[in-house]
């Protein structure tokens, strides 16, 4: 025996794949673009979804009269997340594959009663959801993005700064000439929250005003374009995210930069893969879920009981009943894909990672038994047979894949919606694609590995 057959090292996905293949990762890239430029929020990415899905065949739940093996259908959760389901030959009772991910983002939401006017300008509060540097959201243009309800209760979608000629908004900087004091303090501690205010105007309505003057301004335009006045604020639902669009990163394309890439590029391709399923032996299933960035709460968040409702319904519509001890065996031998994204080994950062176990960019999908933080805490620890078991599938299916931890032991941590779904008593790992700048306004990921996660969630779909 060859002692060098004895060792294990990640491969380099690029030299690997056939020219076929590699057309193959640009036409998939190409469409995962397009999807981040129509789905900057939870609920532009639902929208897109359901259109993806009805093109490909699946149907709403609710006009299936019934189920059959290799009926598609999707159900849609409070506009936010949808589970979509190809019915399988074996008995729903034998479980289902599932693979999991979540479409919110960091972001700027704006405040409940945001607008007011300062130093001549009209100006946003906001309060920033999910974790980011704050010092990444100032000085780089905005766009708005979200909903609104005029007082007549008519719901008005609102995206401003995506088109060519939209305006855009942004959140000012100091500028370093007298930036002494602010230079001086920790980058956690440099730009507060409450500083993260947007510039959204700065014309007056009318001479003769005397008082909010540039605030009526905005309002006056807002009532013009949309119907909707300053009360309508308190319901709204608006986040400010970046403006500009998705873009091939590198001289050569190897990469994808784009705002909201955790975890809409697991997302993306957990939808795709999905969309290609036609008779499985098992029922597949992939659920997109919101709330993963402030703890996987709220009723469209994984701790929510959609999930088991959905399951439940389907099961329902085909056993003929549900019942609380039919529902929990087919949670028990079912298992999931925690479709999320891991840490790229960054070359201007390589001191937070341990080298031997992180991954990296173009080495292809990364497996992540564990995730959590120091010890584990807010993991599920996937077990050895299952870690084996979906290693084997991806193995005979050709797809490249890795290993990682989420840093050094101590260096921090981070948790997915694994946890929540291991609760239900199910077999799940985390998986997905490696991340330069996660977190950032303009995350970027290796297109091989956008590429390997795709045939991971079809070769799991498949062979599951």
């Amino acid at each position: 025996m060859e002692i060098d057959k004895l060792m294990y090292e990640p491969e380099y996905v690029f030299e690997k794949l056939t020219d076929n293949q590699k057309d193959e990762m640009e036409k998939l890239c190409g469409e995962y673009r397009a999807f981040l430029d129509a789905g900057k929020t939870e609920r532009e990415c639902v929208s897109a979804a359901v259109a993806m899905a009805e093109k490909a065949g699946f149907v709403s739940f609710d006009s299936a009269s019934e189920l059959n093996a290799g009926d598609k259908i999707y159900i849609v959760n409070r506009k936010k997340n949808i589970l979509l389901a190809v019915i399988g030959k074996s008995p729903l009772t034998e479980g289902i594959s599932l693979v999991g991910a979540h479409v919110d983002s960091p972001r700027l939401d704006l405040k409940q009663n945001p607008l007011y006017e300062s130093s001549n300008m009209s100006l946003l509060k906001t309060h920033y959801y999910g974790g980011i540097k704050k010092y990444q959201w100032t000085a780089m243009p905005l766009a708005l993005h979200g909903v609104m309800f005029t007082s007549e209760g008519k719901q008005v979608d609102i995206s401003i700064g995506e088109d060519e000629d939209d305006p855009v908004f942004c959140v000012t900087d100091l500028l370093p000439h007298l930036a002494k004091d602010q230079m001086s303090k920790k980058l956690s501690e440099a730009i507060e929250g409450e500083a993260l205010n947007i510039l959204f105007g700065g014309f007056t309505i009318d001479a003769s005003e005397k008082k909010d003057k540039f605030k009526k301004n905005i309002l006056s335009l807002m009532y013009k374009k949309y119907g909707v006045s300053e009360k309508n604020f308190l319901s709204a639902e608006l986040e400010a995210v970046p403006a500009f669009k998705a873009k091939n990163v590198g001289l050569d394309g190897a990469f994808v930069g784009a705002y909201g890439q955790d975890d809409r590029v697991c997302a993306f391709t957990s939808l795709k893969a999905i969309l290609d399923v036609d008779m499985p032996d098992k029922t597949s299933v992939c659920l997109l879920v919101d709330k993963e960035e402030i703890g996987s709460c709220g009723n469209t968040g994984m701790l929510s009981d959609f999930f088991r409702f959905a399951l439940a319904e389907i099961a329902e519509k085909q056993l003929g009943s549900c019942d609380y001890l039919t529902l929990s065996r087919i949670l028990k031998n079912s298992s999931c894909l925690s479709s999320d994204v891991g840490a790229a080994v960054d070359p201007n950062y390589e001191g937070v990672t341990e080298k031997q176990n992180a991954a990296y960019a173009g080495c292809g999908m990364v497996l992540m038994k564990y995730t959590g933080a120091r010890g584990k805490s807010g993991s599920s620890d996937a077990s050895a047979e299952f870690v084996y078991r979906i290693g084997k599938i991806l193995d005979d299916n050709g797809v490249f894949w890795q290993t990682s931890e989420l840093g050094k032991v101590d260096q921090g941590g981070g948790g997915t919606i694994a946890q929540y779904v291991a609760n239900l008593n199910m077999d799940v790992i985390d998986c997905g694609v490696p991340v330069l700048s996660m977190h950032s306004p303009f995350e970027v990921t290796a297109k091989t590995d956008i590429y390997m996660a795709y045939l991971s969630y079809v070769a799991f779909y498949k062979c599951n």
